[in-house]
């Protein structure tokens, strides 16, 4: 239980608010660090990740154009970006379970029917726990990157990999 510090309300572990009195009780459901490593996850922004980058397609690209342009960039994903706003992504994984084998003939389709629209998305300024959280729960390799609302970058689970690894290992190189 989670004793609110404004009303002395008992609430259950994780709550939000206080039941009681609605005052926010998000702080106290966060646990204290067990590793120096688990602290700099709760206290690093992603900026500290150096997100690359992203390569862009308008929604009207051809599903060939974009598979040439993601190999030919040894790239993984890339944005889809209408009237200077992020739409969409597509993913190797939308690739292989949206195309599959049939991707020779849908060569010359647009890439908006093919993409995961209205992506998950957070900004430069979020923890990076956070990102590995919406990286987990939503299963995602890639995670597009916003500066006061505008596409700025995109990070990956291997960018997650290597600051983890730099932090295990002692190094602070970022």
């Amino acid at each position: 239980m989670i004793i609110c510090p404004y009303c002395d309300a008992e609430n259950i572990e994780g709550a939000d608010l206080c039941e009681r009195c609605g005052e926010a009780l998000t702080d106290l459901s966060i646990r204290v660090p067990a590793t120096s490593v688990e602290a700099d996850l709760l206290r690093d922004r992603i900026e500290r990740l150096w997100p690359k980058s992203p390569s862009t397609v308008t929604p009207e690209t051809s599903v060939g154009d974009v598979l040439k342009k993601m190999v030919r960039e040894t790239i993984g994903c890339v944005m889809v970006i209408d009237h200077g706003k992020l739409v969409g992504i597509f993913s190797e994984r939308d690739a292989l379970m949206k195309l599959n084998t049939d991707a020779r003939q849908f060569m010359h389709r647009p890439i908006s029917q093919f993409m995961t629209p209205d992506p998950v998305t957070l900004e430069t300024n979020d923890k990076i726990a956070f990102a590995i959280h919406k990286l987990n729960v939503g299963g995602y390799r890639h995670l597009p990157i916003l500066f006061c609302g505008n596409l700025a970058g995109v990070i990956s689970i291997r960018d997650i990999l290597r600051y983890l690894a730099e932090r295990i290992a002692g190094r602070s190189t970022m």
